[in-house]
């Protein structure tokens, strides 16, 4: 199993293929009947936010996998496969790559280091226009804060039709349910050189085994909140301090809208806490109106990607390997 593992993403094509025709077999769906194919976008390079048309261009980039192994790369295989029985276009939308900074979101205080723009662009972005539609307005006309609250916490800004900056939850931001986000940076420094952790141990302590995980043992919220309802007082503390965390960022974040915020919109997992949103409400909703799109809706998302482009609501974009940044 280890071995497995090790082995690249794209290896597991063929299984993951079979098993999707067996469930569209099973449904009694004909992919003849298919009009497009639309899989998650993979860890592509840097590029604007947006529905890609799969092309072999990206399948190459995506084999070469240099921004990371991630079971996303596997989106823009399977949808193709199944995409040409069809007799029709796959695609992918708003991939964890799409970046619209500004160069000054980029520095972060060292040369040596730049801050990476990976996020979960496609249900951030999703939720903003899907707000958008119900206010009768354009996506390009608010000024919004996005929360996803999820596994992983990512909180950006969008202004301009743009993500103009978010959190990298694999490095930043607020602590969620398993992942550390920002930490002292000394203390890591020295953590790391104490012999007692390997590289990948590390990565494993902030990444998988961070936040609520590191300090309760737990990574389910409404167990979190159960124990806060038995008067357990380091849950509570605990709960308490991610919340504040998650609205500090909102925050920062608001300035970077220049305090000008037409919503607040929280979605993820954690949005389905009511208790959650009530506390985080009376921390930042004097900023602008809290709006909540509880879960996290990719297929919907994904759908509605796709149909903007077949509608004509949106252009089409093409992937090149060599895509330079807005």
């Amino acid at each position: 199993m280890a071995q497995f593992r090790q082995r690249p993403v794209v290896d597991q094509q063929q299984f993951r293929g079979l098993r999707i025709e067996a469930v569209l077999a099973e449904s009694g769906l004909n992919v003849r009947e298919l009009h497009a194919v639309v899989g998650r976008g993979g860890l592509l390079p840097p590029l604007a936010g947006g529905t890609y048309l799969v092309d072999e261009a990206m399948l190459d980039e995506l084999r070469l996998a240099r921004r990371g192994e991630h079971a996303s790369n596997l989106g823009a295989f399977l949808a193709q496969d199944i995409a040409q029985k069809a007799g029709v276009h796959a695609y992918v939308v708003d991939p964890v790559s799409v970046d619209e900074w500004p160069p000054c979101a980029r520095l972060s205080g060292s040369a040596l280091l730049e801050r990476q723009c990976l996020s979960h662009a496609l249900n951030s972005k999703a939720v903003a226009k899907r707000y958008a539609r119900e206010c009768g307005k354009a996506y390009e006309s608010l000024r919004l804060l996005v929360a996803h609250l999820g596994s992983g916490i990512s909180v950006s800004a969008h202004n301009g039709g743009c993500m103009t900056d978010v959190t990298n939850s694999r490095e930043e931001g607020a602590f969620s349910t398993e992942r550390a986000g920002s930490v002292p940076g000394i203390q890591l420094v020295d953590l790391c050189f104490t012999g007692k952790y390997t590289r990948k141990q590390v990565e494993d302590l902030l990444f998988r085994e961070g936040g609520l995980y590191s300090y309760l043992g737990t990574k389910d919220l409404l167990e979190v909140e159960r124990r806060i309802a038995s008067g357990d007082a380091k849950a509570r503390t605990v709960y308490e301090a991610m919340v504040y965390q998650i609205a500090k960022e909102v925050g920062a974040m608001a300035t970077v809208l220049n305090g000008r915020v037409d919503a607040l919109l929280v979605t993820g997992g954690m949005a389905n806490s009511h208790q959650l949103v009530s506390n985080l409400r009376d921390r930042v909703g004097w900023i602008a109106p809290v709006v909540v799109y509880p879960g996290e809706d990719e297929l919907q998302a994904l759908t509605e990607g796709v149909l903007r482009v077949l509608r004509h609501e949106e252009q089409l974009r093409v992937f090149r390997s060599a895509e330079t940044r807005l």
